[in-house]
């Protein structure tokens, strides 16, 4: 029997847990979530911190682990890899590829050096001379370099406000130094892929699209459609942008992502780019397109054929049309009443909701709870998807106790 370690015990990893346990593999989910959903599921739980790669990879040894998986975050993905060097698990990357993954410095690097567009940046310490952002045009957006989850990122309009805000964009960060770069206003994109035998496969391309806030706030995800409507006017070239990242990171097999803009004048310009699949979005190229990710990740610990199999004629042209709405919520608000979120839940075409928070829970930024809603909604055509999106942005609410609305009011994109 394969004895399995699958690192992460949140709500996206039930159905991994689940397929490996049909499958017969004796699974052993770790992470420092006590008592998570995922840890039900599962042959054996262990409560380490994710972390603490050591004591996880010494736990894989004396488990007898064959084998490693995880996805959905970089900070997971990260921690696979150091588990698995240490650990002497398959693992589709190593832990001298990790920085370009993970440190926003090597990742910028990395794409100027292959002449990749990118939005022009520059990086700055506490005490910057303004020369430093000579050249750059506002709005910058400006980053922690090793942080993830959009924590510390803003929009800023001068060079006084990079100065002003530098302290809260690396308030978290191990490194203080920040990332500044030029804010591009084009199309958005999320894009996933297989590595398979040193090629790029392309799995999927979602139109990505965001809700501005205001107040210095970087726009919000409202909404991802697979597949993006302007599937056949970026792929090639986005394809061909990770080719040539793969290639460089020797990245021979496994998960690769990229967030990316383009417009028609310029093409592609990338935002960042991962080694693992997105969260929250990987059902939904199931539901329009039929790839199971929970298989695939399975298959290429332990069925590499099954690999290939999957890919021999697949095509992100997908047959259906899908879309995740996620609805954020103000920060030290109390949700209280929900009953018009549930009762859009029973609507036509919605495959999934999840509501975060229970009646009397306050919204914490980058707390536990990623949003404060989201649904999944599939449809035969994008034209009912958009319509079922404009009526959702149209008569969602969630209000505290007083009554007022504690959720931001999404747009649908362009």
């Amino acid at each position: 029997m394969h004895r399995l370690v699958i690192l992460g015990s949140l709500g996206e990893f039930v159905q991994l847990i689940q397929t490996a346990k049909r499958r017969g593999y004796y699974t052993i989910v770790c992470d420092g979530y006590a008592g998570s959903i995922g840890k039900s599921f599962a042959d054996k739980a262990y409560d380490i911190d994710v972390g603490d790669t050591e004591a996880i990879a010494a736990m894989c040894r004396a488990e007898h682990a064959d084998g490693i998986i995880t996805s959905f975050s970089d900070y997971l993905f990260e921690c696979m890899v150091k588990i698995a060097e240490a650990a002497g698990l398959k693992c589709y990357c190593g832990t001298e590829q990790l920085p370009c993954y993970r440190d926003k410095t090597r990742m910028k690097d990395l794409l100027t050096r292959l002449g990749i567009h990118t939005p022009a940046y520059r990086y700055v310490t506490k005490d910057f001379d303004d020369r430093e952002l000579a050249g750059l045009r506002f709005p910058v957006v400006v980053k922690p370099i090793d942080k993830y989850g959009s924590r510390g990122v803003e929009v800023l309009d001068s060079v006084a406000e990079v100065r002003e805000h530098f302290d809260h964009t690396c308030a978290t960060s191990n490194i203080k130094k920040i990332l500044v770069e030029e804010y591009h206003d084009g199309l958005e994109f999320n894009m996933m892929t297989w590595v398979l035998h040193g090629k790029v496969q392309v799995i999927s391309i979602a139109d990505r699209e965001k809700t501005p806030i205001g107040n210095c706030q970087i726009p919000i995800s409202s909404r991802n459609v697979y597949p993006s409507k302007r599937l056949d006017q970026v792929c090639d070239e986005a394809a061909g942008v990770l080719q040539k990242i793969a290639d460089a990171l020797g990245q021979t097999e496994g998960a690769l992502s990229m967030q990316f803009f383009w417009n028609p004048h310029s093409g592609v310009s990338v935002c960042e780019f991962a080694g693992r699949f997105f969260g929250y979005e990987h059902e939904l190229v199931e539901y329009a397109g039929g790839l199971n990710f929970e298989k695939l990740l399975l298959d290429y610990v332990y069925d590499g054929r099954a690999v290939e199999e999957t890919f021999r004629d697949y095509s992100p042209r997908f047959p259906k049309t899908s879309a995740v709405l996620y609805f954020h919520g103000r920060p030290g608000m109390d949700v209280v009443h929900q009953e018009t979120a549930q009762k859009l839940a029973k609507l036509p075409g919605v495959a999934e909701t999840w509501l975060f928070y229970r009646s009397g829970e306050t919204i914490i930024q980058h707390g536990p709870n990623p949003y404060v809603a989201r649904y999944y909604i599939t449809g035969d055509t994008r034209e009912e998807i958009d319509e079922l999106t404009r009526y959702f942005f149209a008569h969602m609410s969630i209000t505290d106790g007083a009554g007022r609305e504690v959720l931001y009011q999404n747009v649908i994109g362009a």
